[in-house]
């Protein structure tokens, strides 16, 4: 790619700010969960600018909105992406910037008038984030195939919300079947997250892969009892068997190379101050850089919690959330991500992905790497998220160059 090309940064910084004023928190971050009103909102916005554009605009069965630049040849499109929706308490960045940035790719060819030889699109997939409905990349599940339409149309959100339903309330129940456009390959710039890149010296990332993920959902029932008048000899507790199951599951972090764990919710009934719980809903998520410690660690904690079952007299059940393998991604993209960068002049890394990403299931399609900008402190899925412009314009323009070598090799 000649270095003379460039996306508009001043446009790129533009857009996503518009697009962060729908569904705007005092705070300062986003709130567009999937499928409601605010995330219909930003859809509308994304179709418009997409049409001003002059792409080719199309809405598949799972909400997926896809704009698409005739290359010179039919065949399978380059494809860029991520996702619009956020969690409840959302940053400005996360989703939206893979998205912006790919659309931002596509309007600098058309203001150098050029057309690649194979179709280019950007996709914005349905609830990645799994804030409402599960599991998480739910839209880019269903277009590689892991779940069908009518399983994905059945998912209620914690309201009872039917995800089909939703879909049509909103108008973003499409015609197209989800993977209707064949992908040559998958890109996406997403910042990172976390605090490697910022602590360790800046630059950019090549995403390698992203790490296995294991969501459990566990109901603990036990006896509800007063507080006051029973001993602590005499009581079923699940909420103390929820603590002890939280504790242990952190513990198998510092025994299994690479593992993660957290407990992100805990929901306990009937809630009162001076009652012992009849009920306790937890949830555990567990990730691994590789599949097999990731199995040992949910083989740990399912064999402590029977063992924790039987000795307190608590019943627990599982149930499965979300359960992704270990993703590698394509090394001839990974290694065009930092050709890309060095044309540009700008520092590069390899790393791994600790969050799950749309690029996870794209990769079961077609050859797949990602580009990492710095988050500021490291925060993500928080109001304060922030990246610099400098860094979305760097990984932006490193997204053009990688997307438009791929898209013309023969």
């Amino acid at each position: 790619m000649s270095t003379n090309l460039r996306i508009d940064g001043e446009r790129l910084v533009s857009r996503l700010a518009a697009l962060s004023r729908i569904g705007a928190t005092p705070e300062g971050g986003c709130r567009r969960l999937a499928l409601s009103d605010e995330d219909k909102q930003g859809r509308d916005w994304l179709v418009g600018q997409m049409q001003a554009l002059g792409l080719t605009v199309k809405v598949d069965a799972i909400g997926n909105i896809v704009g698409i630049l005739k290359g010179q040849q039919d065949g399978p499109a380059v494809v860029m992406g991520s996702h619009i929706d956020t969690v409840g308490t959302g940053g400005r960045f996360d989703g939206a910037l893979g998205v912006i940035a790919g659309l931002e790719v596509l309007a600098a060819l058309r203001d150098a008038g050029l057309q690649p030889r194979r179709d280019m699109a950007v996709i914005a997939f349905t609830n990645e984030e799994g804030a409402r409905f599960h599991p998480d990349m739910l839209g880019s599940y269903v277009w590689a195939g892991g779940m069908s339409v009518e399983a994905a149309h059945a998912e209620k959100d914690a309201d009872g919300a039917v995800l089909g339903a939703e879909l049509g309330r909103i108008g973003y129940h499409g015609q197209e079947q989800p993977g209707f456009l064949p992908a040559h390959a998958y890109l996406e710039l997403h910042i990172e997250q976390g605090p490697i890149l910022e602590s360790e010296g800046g630059g950019l990332g090549a995403v390698t892969g992203i790490q296995g993920i294991c969501w459990l959902e566990l109901t603990l029932t036990g006896r509800p009892s007063h507080a006051g008048t029973t001993p602590m000899r005499y009581r079923r507790d699940p909420g103390l068997a929820a603590a002890r199951i939280n504790i242990f599951a952190n513990e198998l972090t510092r025994t299994i190379p690479g593992q993660l764990a957290n407990c992100g919710v805990i929901r306990v009934q009937p809630g009162n101050v001076n009652v012992v719980p009849e009920t306790v809903v937890m949830t555990l998520d567990l990730r691994n850089p590789l599949d097999a410690p990731l199995a040992e660690a949910e083989a740990a904690v399912r064999k402590f919690c029977a063992e924790l079952s039987e000795r307190d007299d608590i019943a627990i059940s599982f149930r499965d959330l979300a359960r992704f393998p270990a993703t590698p991604f394509a090394e001839e993209l990974i290694a065009s991500v930092e050709a890309s960068a060095a044309e540009f002049g700008l520092p590069i890394r390899r790393m791994i992905s600790g969050a799950g990403h749309d690029a996870q299931m794209m990769s079961r399609l077609c050859p797949t790497a990602m580009i990492f900008i710095p988050s500021i402190g490291g925060l993500s899925h928080n109001p304060a998220e922030l990246s610099t412009d400098e860094d979305m314009v760097a990984g932006a323009n490193v997204l053009l160059s990688a997307a438009w070598r791929a898209a013309n090799a023969r």
